[in-house]
This record gives structure tokens, C-alpha cells and sequence, in this order.
């Protein structure tokens, strides 16, 4: 995933890195026990991304485990840069890193090479109660090839003052309540409802997934675009709806320029955004701090949140080290309670179950984000999919031609030959 999709989320924005931990590997080539101390002598080496593993979570991670195990553990910090290539490498290496960080949507990629350790086998002795919508890009080809750690999505970041300077008192619960508020800030005010860019991608593939639509379906034994689907167009027309409460470019991205930015400027009702991306608007507004607030993006309903695209890191045990079960003594510390909950409460991410949500108590943009999860879902868990979003990209073309008046169904026709060519792709 990338880099801005996996940030702490918080007002800050804040990142942490994490220095290596742990001795030298020992050099045994067995994953062998010994009595009492489990594994003793043994390394363990794990690549995590930098940002996703918090001090104190990292520090009390490592004492337990090299007490359960009598194992060394070692962490490596990797940068999202060129991070694909660099696993995909490492894992076809015969001594690659035992566990692995891989985004959310990068998982199926690399378990169709055949680089992932089977991890059926963990799912069902800890996994049971994962949130269905977090695990599923753990998923390929009906086997468990990685492990839910942690995730991110979209809320609705919200100028307070703007929103009581248009005597608005209360958040919306559903879209309806939520368009309603935008035209009385328009009507009532001189600011900006919303900022809202005609190429804002995630927050429409998360419309989509709240549509029940899907952007590719299978024709044969290939993937061709579903971009004509009626379910997509309507998704479309409800971005459609939100982006004309917008003076945002049609034809630009969040990050040109920067959204957070603009909504510094303190003259803008809201915006879509991740939750650190408030720690981007304080930056260049420090007084635009205390009329931050979040809420969750509104479906039509009250009783069920928008879609959302669902941006998070899985963890991965290499198929080529030879520490299988050392690496999945580690997979059960990480990924149970205590040490799932603490990674919550302290970077400010989804936990990969329900039951641990209550550890982001205070966390508004995480308490914002957090309803949606169970109900969202991701870009396409196929390997083909990661060619289509490569720059151009046509699902951004589509978005921009329907905002500048074209239907739906004849916007999809001009892509959708681009989208079946870089689907077919091979590599």
C-alpha cells in the first residue's frame, strides 16, 4: 500500500520508525527447538515499513518474544520506495527475511509466485475472529497466504467553525443529511463546503465498494474492466453529487495540491481525506488546530457508513526461510490481543478484529474511521489489477470526463479498452 495509506493516523501525523533489534543470526539453517528455551540461538529477521512499528510496541514485542522462545528478534526497517521490487527479490532469494510487512494490496501478487508460506493452518488456531473485510486480501486461491496486522481508511475532516458559522450543530448520519449540510454552508457562508478534486481515486473505489460494485469481472480465464457496470455509474454519480459543492479542479488529484493545504486556508467546510492528513493542515496552520474535527463518511443509511477503501498492511511469512514455526510463535504475540490492541492505542490504526477498536478511545480520526472498516473493501485482490493504476491512470480519466458532463456509460467506453490492455499484461 502506499506510504500515505499506512501514516498514524492523528492530528499530528506523526510517524515512528524503529531501529534494529537484536543479535546476529546464529547461522542455524533448522528451525529447531531446544527444551525450555524454544528456539535458542535462533534469529528471527522481520522487515517492517518505517512508521509501522511505534517504540514502546516494538520494545515490550521483543521482550516477550525472546522470552517465550529464548529466539533473538530482529527488526529491519524498509522504505515503501521501491519496496515491491525489493520483496520480490528477497523472496525468491534462498535466504530471504523469515517474516514480512506486505500492503494489503500487493499480498496476492506475491503469493501467486509462489514466495508466501501457507498460513491456513495460523488462521484457524488465532484468526477466527478477524474482520472478514481486513482478512480478505490475505486470501488467495481459497488458502491463507498472510496475516491482517493493521489498517486505514477515509473520514470526513471538518472545519468546526465553519460548520457553526452556518449554524450547523450536528454531524450527519446519512449521504442525504450530508449534502444538506454542504448547500447550507454554501448558501450561508462565503466558504467552500467541501474540497473535493475530480480525481480523489480511493474515496470513489470506496463508493464503489459501498454500491456492491466491482471494477473488473472474469470473462473466460481473464480479467476484463466492469467499468460500464451500472453500480459503478451510480457510484460515480454520487461523487458526481459531492464534487459540485466543490471549486477543486476536475481534472486533479488530492495531492495537486496538496488537500490539507487548502483546507488550511481555514475557508473550507471539509474534505475526504486519511486521518494524519489533519497533522498536514496544522502544519501550515497552527490555528487551524482547535476546529479540526471527524466524522465517519455517511452512507444512505444511518445504520451503515459509506464504503471505503481499506489501506493496511498484512504480515507475511517468507515460503523460503527455514523458521516456519519460529516465524509463526512470533505471528501469535503480534497479532494477539494485547499486542494488536497496543499497536491501536499507540500508532492509532484499525486492529484486525472488532473486539479491539475500544483500544482508539480518544483518538478521533481513528474513532471516525473505525465504523467503516467492517464494511469496506480494496481495489481488485488480483495481481493483474496494480498495472491499471499506474500513471495515466484511466479510472482517473473516467472520473474527470463524467464531472465534465459525460455519461457514465460513454465515459467508461474510452477507457475501457486501456484498462483490458494493462489487465492482460503478463508482468
Amino acid at each position: 500500500m502506499k506510504r500515505k495509506l499506512i501514516a498514524a493516523i492523528g492530528v499530528a501525523g506523526m510517524l515512528f520508525s524503529i531501529a534494529a533489534c537484536g543479535g546476529d543470526d546464529s547461522g542455524d539453517t533448522k528451525d529447531k527447538k531446544a527444551g525450555a528455551d524454544g528456539f535458542k540461538g535462533q534469529t528471527l529477521t522481520v522487515w517492517a515499513m518505517d512508521g509501522s512499528t511505534p517504540p514502546n510496541w516494538t520494545k515490550d514485542l521483543t521482550a516477550e518474544f525472546e522470552k517465550k522462545t529464548g529466539a533473538t528478534l530482529k527488526f529491519e526497517t524498509q522504505k515503501w520506495d521501491g519496496i515491491q521490487q525489493k520483496i520480490t527479490t528477497a523472496l525468491s532469494e534462498s535466504t530471504p527475511p523469515d517474516v514480512i510487512e506486505v500492503g494489503n494490496t500487493q499480498t496476492p501478487a506475491y503469493a501467486a509466485t509462489g514466495g508466501l508460506a501457507d498460513l491456513t493452518d495460523l488462521k484457524a488456531e488465532i484468526g477466527t475472529d478477524w474482520t472478514e473485510a481486513l482478512n480478505k486480501s490475505s486470501v488467495f486461491d481459497g488458502k491463507q497466504y498472510a496475516a491482517p496486522w493493521y489498517f486505514a481508511n477515509r473520514v470526513v475532516i471538518y472545519n468546526k467553525k465553519v460548520w457553526a458559522d452556518a449554524g450547523l450543530k450536528d454531524t450527519p448520519k446519512t449521504r442525504d443529511e450530508f449534502y444538506k449540510a454542504l448547500d447550507t454552508i454554501g448558501k450561508k457562508t462565503k466558504n467552500e463546503p467541501i474540497y473535493l478534486p475530480g480525481q480523489n481515486w480511493y474515496f470513489f473505489d470506496g463508493i464503489t465498494i459501498g454500491q456492491g460494485a466491482d471494477l473488473v469481472k472474469k470473462e473466460g480465464d481473464k480479467y476484463v474492466s466492469n467499468l460500464a457496470d451500472p453500480k459503478v455509474g451510480a457510484a460515480m454519480e454520487i461523487y458526481k453529487k459531492y464534487q459540485s459543492y466543490s471549486k477543486a479542479p476536475k481534472d486533479k488529484d488530492e495531492a495537486t495540491p496538496q488537500q490539507a493545504e487548502v483546507f488550511a486556508k481555514d475557508n473550507v467546510g471539509a474534505f475526504i481525506g486519511m486521518g494524519w492528513e489533519a497533522g498536514t493542515a496544522i502544519a501550515a496552520n497552527k490555528k487551524i488546530e482547535k476546529d479540526i474535527g471527524y466524522f465517519t463518511i455517511p452512507g444512505e443509511t444511518a445504520d451503515k457508513p459509506e464504503g471505503v477503501f481499506l489501506g493496511g498492511s498484512n504480515f507475511a511469512v517468507a515460503a523460503g526461510s527455514k523458521k516456519q514455526d519460529l516465524a509463526k510463535e512470533f505471528l501469535k504475540l503480534a497479532l494477539s490481543d494485547k499486542f494488536e490492541g497496543a499497536l491501536a492505542k499507540e500508532n492509532g490504526v484499525i486492529p484486525n478484529k472488532e473486539s479491539l477498536q475500544s483500544n482508539l478511545a480518544g483518538n478521533g480520526a481513528a474513532e471516525a474511521a473505525a465504523p467503516a472498516a467492517a464494511g469496506g473493501g480494496t481495489t481488485p485482490l488480483i495481481p493483474e489489477w496494480a498495472a491499471v493504476e499506474n500513471n495515466p491512470n484511466p479510472i482517473k480519466s473516467y472520473m474527470t470526463a463524467v464531472l465534465n458532463g459525460k455519461s457514465p456509460a460513454d465515459a467508461a467506453k474510452d477507457v475501457e479498452a486501456e484498462i483490458n490492455k494493462r489487465l492482460a499484461q503478463t508482468s
